[in-house]
């Protein structure tokens, strides 16, 4: 559907974006899916391939949600499960403000997600995919019927 250009927050946080970068520079997220997609909420990606297929999860980081950044329109944060430390490679793109995401406390409902990007260029291409027509498949919910592929991704060192 287009290109998108992330702005990396290394130094608020710096093992998210140490994480993204190596699975980036690595391939894990070429031809990944974006497998979840709900509108005015967010587009999710980096852990399904093409009809579904689970990709092996990396192994968890350290939920930096406590950095100060928000889940704002644009911004990038991690997905997780309801563990707070259970974040490997799946990511979300904030497509409205969504403030009850971050962080309030370090409790198990207080932790929040943590944010570690902005799009910088490409936000005409996070719209289209939120406008996709979605369904439910294989148990998932809100997947994209057309399925929107990330073809590659590229490290640009000047945009972190």
């Amino acid at each position: 559907m287009g290109n998108m250009e992330f702005e990396l927050f290394a130094e608020r946080s710096p093992i998210t974006v140490n994480n993204f970068i190596f699975l980036a520079d690595d391939g894990f997220y070429n031809g990944i899916i974006f497998h979840r997609v709900i509108p005015n909420f967010m587009i999710q990606g980096g852990g399904f391939e093409s009809n579904l297929q689970k990709k092996p999860n990396a192994p968890p980081i350290q939920n930096e949600a406590d950095n100060g950044l928000s889940n704002l329109t644009g911004t990038v944060a991690m997905a997780r499960t309801s563990d707070p430390h259970s974040a490997s490679s799946q990511f979300f793109i904030n497509v409205s403000d969504n403030l009850f995401l971050d962080h309030r406390n370090k409790t198990n409902e207080g932790w929040g997600y943590a944010v570690f990007a902005r799009v910088i260029s490409g936000m005409n291409v996070v719209n289209k995919i939120q406008a996709c027509e979605t369904t439910s498949q294989d148990g998932h919910k809100d997947v994209p019927v057309i399925e929107v592929t990330i073809e590659s991704t590229e490290i640009n060192q000047e945009t972190w």
